[in-house]
């Protein structure tokens, strides 16, 4: 076994005594560390069988699997390599594909002797020069590579944020861990190759899809023909505010820009696209800038026949597209909608952030606000705080800070749940003063509203007049089917969240939506619907606890004690403070919440 970190060292070697030797440049990297388990014994009892096989490995890695994925052999040192890869997904794919190496050559060895491999991954800053790579993010990946058990790829935070669960691979939460010289706990996820089916449960046929006869489209992120990084921000522009002015249109279902995100850079086709994510038609292109000056061309195509119904070649300034009316933006969304429509798309007041850093500073935001634990909500709260200090007249980080007063209640954390709820309130009122007819602000106001049970009817109307203000708002529709499976029909809950699922269906927040409709098929009395998308749900994000109930409650009424038991324990793991008393206290008392109650007090959680 290799001992780690001390093999792939992230120190640099000492120059010639009275040699000044300069760094090397710094990029962004990921690492990948692979070694053979119990190298040692496996070396002990037949020396050449393990060297024979391991320099095919290494052959295989080196002459097929890294050149296809775009990684570098750093180091190999006997019975571990360590690997640079420019993406996380590359990374994560080549893992895999090294992991099946020594499938062959084992189904002809007892079980005693045959090889299998560990890995870990990190997506890092690191020094790099032509030789070798340094840095923390070195260690760190060996580190991790220690916690997997033979066959298993783990993961860091910053490779699970940067692949797609679905289609580069499935995930299993970790936890967080605490490691050897390393100074605070690191969250792992286990990778898994995607089966044919996925690890998600099928979905039912959505019941709302024989209603709805709306062609949809996907807007997928324009590439750049420049590295330089800056440009890649120009892509994610051009689509957020296509896919804003497409979104107002009742005539058009627009699917997510967060999903269709997971498409960048992939040189997928347009009918790949069409298919995961139901998409009939996705606008694409490239871009490239000259100075102040954006040249665009663009194509719509029909992702069935394979057909390009649309071509446009469009220019502008880069300016242009940070403003809150872009007349490129405008120009693009119009062509692309009247060749799909043969009418005008009505004109909408687009509100991107304005500033490139601000953009990143609310993305991030946004995924560490759904990460759950205290320290990523505390972080949250910093960056969406920023993002408000800087934006102050802009709705969206408003209501993204609203949605955060939310989450410190649904977590446990808000010593008093209805003035955190109020106060989620109070800071949504502030959008709609800046935007009266945001979708999201209106939407999340509602969600307080539907928690705290003051004025259901009010939160009600709230959360009607955001589906209808943006039709393709996934966030209207989810948290409608909320107030459904608290005061309404729950037949009307599924329909509502399984339209929020169709409309994103590849979000980064995925687990969330599966928590959402687990709980709609759980007031549908639809135990193993609802047994299904909660485990699903736990596999991505172990750490948030209305998942972990609506799994306890479906578990328990279904009969499964056992599995009821395991969720109740992970439960208090999360939150240890919980009682039936704090419970009852941060919500209203829906008959939703009687039954969670229920179940809580049979599985032994204290009054008081």
């Amino acid at each position: 076994m290799v001992p780690s970190p001390a093999p792939f060292s992230s120190e640099p070697a000492s120059p010639p005594k009275g040699q000044a030797v300069e760094l090397p440049p710094v990029q962004h990297k990921t690492v990948l560390v692979i070694d053979l388990v119990e190298s040692v014994r496996l070396m002990a009892h037949n020396e050449e069988q393990v060297v024979r096989l391991w320099r095919g490995f290494v052959h295989h890695a080196t002459t097929e699997v890294f050149p296809l994925h775009g990684g570098r052999l750093v180091k190999s040192l006997g019975d571990g390599l360590l690997a640079e890869f420019e993406h996380p997904a590359q990374a994560v794919r080549a893992a895999m594909a090294l992991h099946r190496h020594f499938d062959t050559a084992n189904q002809n060895l007892p079980a005693a002797q045959q090889l299998h491999l560990r890995a870990g991954l990190n997506a890092t800053q690191l020094y790099v020069d032509d030789h070798d790579i340094y840095g923390q993010g070195v260690n760190l990946a060996a580190r991790v590579a220690d916690l997997a058990t033979p066959g298993e790829t783990v993961v860091t935070a910053s490779v699970y944020d940067a692949i797609v669960v679905g289609i580069d691979a499935e995930v299993q939460d970790r936890g967080e861990s605490y490691l050897k010289h390393w100074p605070e706990p690191v969250r792992t996820w286990t990778v898994s190759p995607v089966s044919a089916q996925g690890a998600v449960p099928r979905m039912p046929a959505p019941e709302a899809a024989t209603s709805d006869f709306r062609p949809s489209i996907a807007v997928v992120p324009f590439e750049t023909r420049s590295h330089s990084q800056e440009q890649y921000v120009i892509g994610e522009l051009l689509a957020d505010g296509v896919i804003t002015q497409l979104s107002r249109s009742p005539d058009l279902r627009v699917i997510s820009r967060l999903s269709t995100s997971a498409f960048r850079g992939r040189q997928a086709t347009a009918a790949e696209v069409g298919q995961r994510l139901e998409a009939a038609y996705t606008l694409s292109g490239s871009y490239v800038s000259y100075g102040d000056k954006v040249v665009i061309n663009a194509e719509l195509c029909d992702t069935r026949r394979g057909e390009v119904v649309w071509a446009e070649r469009l220019a502008g300034d880069v300016m242009d597209l940070l403003q809150s009316d872009s007349q490129l933006i405008h120009q693009l969304s119009e062509a692309c909608a009247e060749a799909l429509l043969q009418h005008m798309v009505q004109r909408t007041l687009v509100l991107p952030v304005p500033q490139l850093d601000s953009n990143a500073l609310m993305l991030g935001g946004i995924t560490l606000m759904h990460r759950s634990t205290p320290r990523d909500l505390q972080r949250s709260q910093q960056l969406l705080e920023a993002v408000v200090e800087r934006h102050k007249r802009v709705a969206t980080p408003w209501a993204w800070l609203a949605k955060w007063h939310i989450m410190q209640v649904v977590q446990g954390l808000a010593p008093e749940p209805a003035q955190t709820f109020r106060a989620a309130i109070a800071v949504a009122d502030r959008a709609l003063d800046l935007e009266p007819h945001s979708s999201l602000a209106m939407a999340i106001k509602g969600h307080a509203l539907c928690h705290l049970g003051n004025d259901v009817e009010a939160s009600r109307r709230l959360l009607i007049e955001s589906t209808q203000s943006n039709p393709n708002d996934p966030m209207a529709w989810l948290y409608r089917s909320v107030w459904s499976t608290l005061w309404g029909q729950p037949t009307d809950s599924v329909i509502e969240a399984e339209t929020a699922l169709r409309l994103s269906p590849l979000d980064p927040q995925k687990y969330y939506f599966e928590m959402m409709l687990a709980n709609c098929y759980l007031a549908a009395n639809r135990l193993n619907d609802a047994i299904a998308l909660g485990s699903a749900s736990v596999l991505k994000n172990r750490y948030h606890a209305p998942t972990i109930r609506a799994l306890l409650i479906a578990q328990f009424e279904s009969g499964d004690i056992t599995g009821a038991r395991a969720s109740f324990g992970l439960l208090r793991q999360v939150q240890p403070d919980l009682t039936i008393e704090r419970y009852r206290s941060s919500g209203s008392q829906s008959p939703m919440r009687q039954r969670a109650m229920h179940a809580l007090k049979a599985l032994g959680l204290p009054e008081s």
